[in-house]
């Protein structure tokens, strides 16, 4: 194994044996007569000769655990020469001496517990050859369309050769419809690495909430949180959103660029993703350590609509349990502050509460932040099942609109958790971060 190589980094011997569980459960499925080719993501210019950070695909993370560009895993099940083969990059000293150590083919079947490695620049010699007379493809069409038209070069090339034989043609079947639905099931091992990541961002948010001055600006505090996470060997699982005063009314707000003020809240949702999997945490507090009543009371609101929708992660409950129950509370309060009118019921059911909660209580949570899977099955909200990891976060949005009374305006709280659904009930892993109005200013006087 080359030494220092980013899988040795990233992923421990811990995970073979659950990859190869992976693998092997994928190949059931697939069936016989089949082969899946699952590319690795490309590399991303940044700007002219600059890259992106490099990002693993999900699915090659998950069936692999290998985080290089320019490669190609290939599943094949039954087959006498290897069911299992990676192609990738060759170790070159020049190009590794500029741009970092590469694994290399040889060293590829021990670390990746491959059958067989190929370089990577062989691979218009090899995989027609292994194309032929297969009657299924798994690969999803769409995701990557310069791998598509590469695929389809290799299809002819395998057809042409197979029809001097005769045989059916090949037909696609999407790869994600299947691997997506083995992600939503978190196994022991994913679980464990959920809770470190939940752990790490909580300490993230909790640094940025015990530094948090008036007169900062929103990148100090996205700093703190990024420290947090890069000190212990992660980054953030999606770009922060640090946003003061009217600056939490946006959703996606990552400018983070505006000086916060004394008298204000901030809201931050960040996470931090270790060893591929992610943390998603939304916490807002004030700026100065101090609610004020008008704060006090949206933030309770908000607070309470998640503590009720957290209840509702019961095993057998549907997915949409959740939402219901935070939507009740957040129309209630939305109305005892004076800014929707009616019954509860019909305000509900015409959906009042849009203009000020415009999003959903939560998403499935995994390797990707807003992770694959299903939330209904044949039309109907899919049940909660022990295994299952998602996020759960209400919030209200309180702009300039004239219906709002006055001291409620520019007020935006979102409250975010990560749930994991248990046997009989849930476990929220990012507890180590405080939530309440009263926890929340004893932790930034310092007395936590």
């Amino acid at each position: 194994m080359s030494k220092g190589s980013r899988r040795t980094q990233r992923f421990s011997k811990s995970l073979d044996a659950e990859l190869k569980r992976r693998r092997r459960a994928l190949m059931r499925t697939m069936g016989e007569n089949s082969i899946a080719v699952i590319p690795a993501a490309r590399a991303s210019i940044r700007s002219r000769d600059t890259e992106y950070p490099y990002r693993a695909d999900s699915n090659m993370l998950y069936l692999s655990g290998f985080d290089e560009p320019e490669a190609l895993m290939v599943l094949i099940p039954n087959r006498r020469a290897g069911q299992y083969l990676m192609f990738c990059r060759e170790r070159d000293p020049e190009k590794e001496t500029w741009n970092g150590r590469r694994l290399g083919v040889e060293d590829a079947p021990e670390v990746l517990g491959a059958d067989d490695a190929f370089p990577i620049g062989d691979i218009d010699d090899i995989l027609p050859g292994l194309l032929e007379n297969k009657q299924s493809v798994f690969h999803t069409l769409g995701k990557d369309l310069a791998f598509d038209a590469q695929l389809l070069g290799w299809l002819n090339k395998a057809r042409s050769s197979r029809r001097r034989e005769g045989g059916d043609p090949d037909s696609f079947i999407s790869l994600d419809f299947h691997v997506d639905e083995m992600r939503v099931i978190k196994s022991r091992t994913e679980l464990s690495l959920m809770r470190q990541a939940a752990r790490l961002s909580a300490a993230g948010h909790a640094r940025a909430m015990r530094s948090a001055r008036p007169g900062m600006h929103e990148y100090e505090l996205e700093a703190e949180l990024i420290a947090e996470y890069r000190s212990h060997g992660a980054e953030h699982s999606f770009l922060p959103i640090v946003g003061g005063g009217e600056n939490g009314c946006i959703l996606h707000y990552t400018e983070n660029q505006d000086v916060l003020q004394d008298g204000e809240l901030v809201l931050i949702d960040s996470g931090a993703e270790l060893a591929g999997y992610a943390g998603d945490i939304t916490r807002t507090f004030p700026v100065n350590g101090r609610f004020s009543d008008a704060q006090k009371t949206v933030y309770n609101i908000v607070l309470e609509a998640q503590l009720a929708a957290i209840e509702a992660v019961q095993p057998g409950n549907h997915w949409n349990e959740p939402h219901e129950a935070a939507v009740k509370v957040l129309t209630r309060g939305l109305r005892d502050i004076g800014v929707l009118k009616g019954k509860l019921p019909s305000l509900i059911k015409q959906e009042a509460y849009k203009p000020y909660y415009m999003h959903r209580t939560g998403h499935w949570l995994g390797i990707d932040v807003h992770d694959v899977g299903e939330y209904k099955i044949n039309g109907d909200w899919r049940a909660l099942e022990p295994g299952m990891v998602l996020t759960v976060e209400p919030g209200l949005y309180l702009g300039t609109d004239r219906r709002i009374p006055k001291e409620y305006r520019n007020i935006g709280i979102r409250i975010e958790d990560d749930i994991v659904v248990t046997r009989d009930g849930h476990e929220v892993i990012t507890a180590d971060v405080v939530k309440s109005v009263e926890d929340i200013e004893s932790f930034m006087r310092g007395e936590h």
